[in-house]
């Protein structure tokens, strides 16, 4: 995840022509996409990003470290619910229950490069953050089993760089590039999103070869409760 590089009759006959062209354009119709790219609570995609890797960066375990989620509820607040990817090193499967309204902001394979010294540029800071971007291999999402289409679509880079302590100008500036999927708040219920994502840079370096592979059962809204009832025994009678 980190590089450390400083959506009647004949009227009855024609009404039922309307009513079956009506559903036939219906079916038509694509379903709403579930991803958007438009600002949440004013706040621009890529800014999000940016305050993903800040909420990272300030937990205290790494919320891509997270094998079955467990750290699902770590450091989250606001309109946007931060989902996790990972160091590449393990293929986690993550339960997790999110509140009801919620965006899910989705990383699939992305980096970051952080400041060292100041004699590291903003624009050295970018560079380092964009060359895996630059040589994506494969990258596939599915929601509850549905592919969410082109994945190359769908890269965010930061808008310049941006302090990891917003409140702090000297804290450690940091850029960051990659592919993400902002969704929009899911229906109540059991869900799941499966991600799977590679980079295949060729000159090597690191994390040039990582891939992604995890999955997330979320449970918006809590998760379902299921009763068991015990069936009664009835002592059967002689009529």
């Amino acid at each position: 995840m980190q590089n450390g590089i400083g959506s009647r009759l004949r009227l009855a006959g024609v009404a039922t022509v309307l009513m079956f062209a009506g559903q036939a354009s219906a079916l038509a119709a694509p379903a709403a996409s579930p991803v958007t790219r438009e600002a949440v609570a004013g706040i621009s995609l890529s800014e999000w990003t940016a305050r993903w890797w800040r909420w990272a960066d300030e937990q205290r375990v790494a919320p891509y470290l997270d094998p079955d989620g467990r750290l699902c509820e770590l450091g989250q607040e606001g309109p946007v619910w931060n989902l996790a990817g990972t160091n590449g090193r393990f293929q986690p499967r993550r339960q997790c229950v999110v509140p009801e309204g919620r965006h899910l902001l989705l990383p699939i394979i992305n980096m970051a490069s952080y400041q060292t010294g100041e004699d590291v540029s903003c624009e050295e800071l970018q560079a380092g953050a964009a060359i895996n971007n630059d040589y994506l291999v494969s990258a596939v999402v599915l929601l509850d089993g549905q592919p969410l289409g082109d994945m190359r679509l769908h890269r965010v880079k930061s808008e310049g760089c941006f302090r990891m302590d917003p409140d702090d100008d000297d804290s450690r500036l940091a850029a960051a590039d990659g592919y993400w999927l902002m969704l929009k708040p899911l229906t109540p219920g059991r869900h799941t999103v499966s991600v799977g994502a590679n980079y295949g840079v060729p000159e090597g370096g690191a994390y040039s070869q990582m891939r992604q592979t995890f999955e997330y059962v979320l449970h918006v809204g809590g998760r379902t409760q299921i009763t068991f009832v015990t069936p009664m025994m009835v002592e059967a009678s002689a009529p």
